[in-house]
């Protein structure tokens, strides 16, 4: 009896934690990646409630560099789907990872005719999954650290599934190695570390006023308030 108790605990403790993981391995993720942004950089999140506790809905971002997705989807406080370059989603080595966080690859239709249209398609069936899909309207990431025109995948998911759109505004990744600051992006060594990040959500717009510009212009604000932070910890 005393055997039993000694490892009978401890064993059923790990099965229902595996249990737990097998069934909810996005959650898992997206606390291991909270944790890990937090000790690369001093992060500040503001306006994460926006993010709705139920039901679909986009959060739009400006695109820094190729870390955006994981500092956002870890300081969400749901799991995200997000879209992402094909070339990417296939690497060899990390396709695994994006299979199982349910990341959904796009490719321009000169590269792959059809590619766009069956992006969207899976960007739809989350939506009226109840999910939340997380995109970068600017399609590529800044070659100069500002926000770049929004194109059109926003409205082309718009018309197909009219979800509240939640804006965010990111600062503090212009310079990092996976951005294109002095090169291009993952050509460079890491050289900062615990730097300023800021994320900033906005107050979901309702689909029937979520024009591109007027979504364009508030992930500029949030990023402005964003960059005031960042910047007041480098005078300090």
């Amino acid at each position: 009896m005393t055997a039993l108790m000694t490892w009978g605990v401890p064993l059923l403790a790990l099965a229902a934690l595996l249990w737990w993981v097998a069934r909810s391995p996005r959650t898992l993720i997206r606390r291991m990646v909270f944790m890990t942004v937090h000790l690369m950089y001093r992060m500040r999140f503001q306006g994460r409630r926006h993010i709705p506790a139920h039901g679909p809905a986009l959060v739009v971002c400006n695109h820094v560099g190729f870390v955006d997705a994981l500092v956002i989807g870890g300081a969400s406080p749901r799991s995200l789907r997000f879209m992402m370059d094909r070339p990417i989603y296939e690497s060899r080595w990390l396709n695994w990872l994006f299979r199982l966080v349910g990341a959904i690859p796009v490719d321009s239709d000169r590269r792959d005719p059809g590619g766009l249209r069956r992006a969207l398609e899976q960007v739809s069936q989350a939506l009226r999954d109840g999910e939340v899909v997380m995109l970068f309207p600017e399609g590529r990431l800044t070659p100069d650290g500002e926000v770049q025109p929004f194109r059109r995948g926003l409205e082309l998911i718009l018309a197909r599934d009219a979800v509240s759109v939640v804006p965010a505004g990111l600062a503090g990744l212009w310079g990092s190695w996976t951005s294109h600051c002095n090169g291009p992006a993952l050509s460079k060594f890491p050289r900062r570390f615990r730097a300023r990040v800021a994320l900033y959500f906005g107050e979901p717009v309702p689909p029937e006023k979520a024009e591109r510009d007027r979504i364009e212009a508030r992930v500029r604000a949030l990023k402005a308030e964003a960059d005031a932070w960042v910047e007041s910890g480098r005078r300090a």
